[in-house]
C-alpha cells in the first residue's frame, strides 16, 4: 500500500447523553478495506489520544489502507464531561464507533481498538457495528461490563506486555484464556508503555486484521 494517504481531519463525536468529543480521523488514499477507532489509556495519568502508542497505531493504519479514528474520553484536552471511571467512558467509545462507521462504506469491518484503560473500554463497550476488538495491556480494573467481551464470538486479539508494571500476563491470562475467538500474544522485553516495541504491536494488530477481513488486494 501507499503510504501517500491524506492529512488527518478534526472530527466532532456527539454521545448520547449529549457530550461533544474531541477526535481526528485519518483516512488512507483510497477506500479502506477495514476501520479502527482507537482508545487512550487513564485520563488522570495523562492518557489523550496523542499518548505515543496510540499515536504509532493512528499513522500507521493507513497507510496499510485502514481509516483510524482516534478519541478523545469526556473531560481529555478538548472533550466536554469529566472522567467518569470507565463508566461514561464506554458511551464515548460508541459514539467513537458511530462516527467512524458512517464515514467509511458501509461493508467496512470496523474493530475497536484500546490500550491500556482504553483497553478495559473497548472490552467493555457492546456495539452491533463491531466486527472485532482489540485490546492492548488491559488492566481489567476498569472494564466495568468484561461481560461484553466473555459472550462477545466475534474475533478478539490481546496483547500483553512481558514485563507489564501494572498487569503481568501471568495475572491476566486465567481470565482471558476462558474467552471465545481471543488470540493472545505476548510482546517480549514490553512494559506497559511499550518503549522499544511499538512496532510489533503495530505489526500483530495488522497481522489480525488482515488474517480476519483479508483486502481484496492480498
Amino acid at each position: 500500500m501507499s503510504d501517500a494517504v491524506p492529512a488527518p481531519v478534526a472530527v466532532a463525536v456527539r454521545t448520547v447523553d449529549g457530550l461533544d468529543l474531541e477526535a481526528e480521523r485519518a483516512d488512507p488514499a483510497g477506500d479502506p478495506w477495514a476501520a479502527a477507532v482507537l482508545l487512550h489509556p487513564h485520563p488522570p495519568s495523562g492518557g489523550s489520544m496523542h499518548s505515543l502508542l496510540v499515536g504509532t497505531l493512528f499513522a500507521a493504519l493507513p497507510a496499510i489502507g485502514v481509516a483510524a479514528l482516534r478519541v478523545n474520553f469526556r473531560g481529555v484536552e478538548g472533550s466536554d464531561g469529566a472522567f467518569d471511571d470507565g463508566h461514561g467512558e464506554c458511551l464515548d467509545a460508541t459514539a467513537a464507533v458511530d462516527a467512524l462507521h458512517g464515514a467509511v462504506p458501509s461493508a467496512t469491518p470496523l474493530v475497536l481498538a484500546g490500550w491500556s484503560f482504553g483497553a478495559d473500554v473497548a472490552l467493555s463497550t457492546p456495539s452491533p457495528l463491531l466486527a472485532g476488538r482489540i485490546a492492548i495491556a488491559p488492566p481489567l480494573a476498569f472494564a466495568r461490563r468484561l461481560d461484553v467481551a466473555t459472550g462477545d464470538p466475534r474475533p478478539k486479539l490481546v496483547i500483553l506486555a512481558e514485563h507489564d508494571e501494572f498487569r503481568p500476563p501471568a495475572t491476566v491470562l486465567p481470565t482471558i484464556e476462558r474467552w471465545p475467538a481471543t488470540e493472545i500474544e505476548v510482546v517480549g522485553g514490553a512494559s506497559h508503555l511499550f518503549v522499544g516495541r511499538s512496532d510489533r504491536v503495530t505489526d500483530l494488530v495488522a497481522a489480525f486484521l488482515r488474517a480476519h477481513w483479508p483486502p481484496a488486494w492480498m
